[in-house]
């Protein structure tokens, strides 16, 4: 993998854990919460759109282009939904190194046998290592921490969360892979329908919506500013070339982030477990790098 595309998906993992550590904090608010975020990013990156789209011909208009652009816009909003209800029922902890384990899993075998990758021993083994590396983070090496109040919930909408980031990875990287479109340009039209889809609850009762929403705005604008900033510089990484098998993974650093944020800002006891599973995430992405 370049160091350039390398870059992008370090970047993409420290902008990622920031995002989710906002949409933590506005759990409550539901999907209120995520139509506003998505209002925030159609507005936000509206100007990077139009330049590029007038820069070029960067959109399939095609009938297939179509139902791609379509298709990526509902499973991203299936994973909104879901991250969000997840973070509503359990805590960071649990839901997000789950959903954040599986989706590399399954994104890596959907680049092997729809994308055609091959896999190699090296690429696996990161693989593994990443993997290994988030359940400890997560765990501590206790098991029994997903038996506590919230954890089996955790567990179940962390997998769920985890599937669609499998989908979504897999679907974006065909569009952006081998459609030819932009990342700027299908991330903003994912939240254009995401932001039409959800119009009806807010329409609904609006008054609810804003006050659901008192207090919220600024962690709203900051998770609209970052969440599409993270994946465009992971989609951007895809575009150059980069092999899906192993920018899927990779971005699980994200995790280590958060574990090192937790750390050193929140003052987040440390352990030897937690230790240990940063060093085996490091060692995985160290192996997925060299691939």
């Amino acid at each position: 993998m370049a160091f350039a595309s390398l870059l992008l998906v370090v970047l993409a993992s420290f902008i990622h854990a920031s995002w989710n550590l906002l949409s933590k904090r506005a759990a409550s608010v539901g999907p209120v919460f995520v139509f506003a975020y998505n209002l925030i990013a159609c507005i936000a990156y509206a100007p990077w759109v139009l330049y590029v789209l007038t820069e070029g011909d960067t959109v399939a208009w095609t009938r297939i282009g179509v139902v791609f652009l379509v298709l990526s816009g509902l499973i991203h909003l299936a994973y909104s939904l879901c991250l969000q209800r997840g973070y509503q029922v359990a805590d960071l902890s649990v839901v997000y190194p789950i959903a954040r384990g599986t989706g590399p899993m399954l994104s890596t075998l959907g680049a092997f046998f729809i994308l055609g990758e091959s896999p190699s021993g090296q690429g696996v083994a990161g693989l593994l290592l990443v993997v290994a590396g988030i359940g400890l983070i997560a765990t501590q090496g206790e098991l029994s921490a997903f038996r506590r109040p919230g954890g089996q919930a955790g567990v179940r909408w962390g997998t769920a969360t985890g599937g669609l980031i499998a989908s979504y990875t897999v679907v974006d990287a065909y569009v952006v892979k081998v459609l030819g479109i932009a990342p700027v340009v299908l991330d903003w039209f994912s939240n254009l329908l995401r932001f039409f889809l959800l119009a009806p609850i807010v329409v609904a009762n609006p008054r609810a919506a804003i006050e659901a929403m008192r207090g919220y705005w600024w962690l709203a604008i900051g998770v609209g500013l970052l969440s599409p900033l993270s994946y465009i510089f992971v989609l951007a990484a895809l575009n150059s070339g980069a092999p899906l098998s192993l920018v899927a993974p990779m971005r699980e650093m994200s995790m280590m982030v958060g574990a090192l944020l937790g750390m050193v800002i929140l003052r987040e006891k440390v352990g030897l477990w937690r230790l240990a599973g940063c060093a085996t995430l490091i060692a995985g992405v160290i192996l997925l790098s060299g691939g």
